[in-house]
């Protein structure tokens, strides 16, 4: 049965981005969410895939939701979330990567959250994760680190599992 996860690093107010870039630069962040969407679909909202650096993400399905075809080189498009996830219905698990559209809209339907929690509130930012009842979701893992001279901030990789 296919699992739909969304992937993030949010601040404490679930900031994500501001000016269509991410407001964290954390190394660790981005090998876990290399590690854990490498060999999978991912699906984001057009301005995140004008944000990556290099376009079309290596070794992944990438889908854009768009009404623009051919606009985003190395991604399909399709026009709306469950098009796309009608379209990976044959595959486990599903990464939901940005942006604040896309996450709002794919929360009611989300299974897992894959959240990096970074301790800091930004001065700052324009886009948001969506506000979710943490009740409604079970800790799974959940792994502090410090800040160190590569991180600026003390963080968690926490994954959520939704309650049946």
């Amino acid at each position: 049965m296919q699992k739909l996860a969304l992937i993030a690093a949010i601040a404490k107010n679930n900031a994500i981005g501001f000016e269509n870039r991410l407001i964290y630069w954390l190394p660790n962040d981005l090998k876990r969410f290399k590690a854990l969407t490498t060999g999978h679909t991912i699906i984001m909202g057009s301005n995140t895939f004008r944000s990556l650096p290099k376009g079309a993400l290596p070794n992944r399905r990438n889908i854009v939701l768009s009404r623009k075809e051919n606009e985003f080189p190395g991604a399909e498009t399709f026009s709306s979330l469950e098009e796309a996830l009608t379209n990976c219905s044959n595959e486990e698990i599903v990464y939901i990567i940005g942006g604040e559209m896309l996450y709002k809209s794919a929360m009611p339907h989300a299974d897992i959250l894959c959240l990096t929690e970074i301790d800091d509130t930004p001065a700052k930012a324009d886009a948001f994760f969506p506000e979710f009842n943490r009740r409604e979701w079970e800790v799974i893992e959940d792994e502090t680190f410090e800040k160190d001279e590569k991180h600026q901030f003390n963080y968690r990789f926490v994954t959520y599992l939704k309650r049946s």
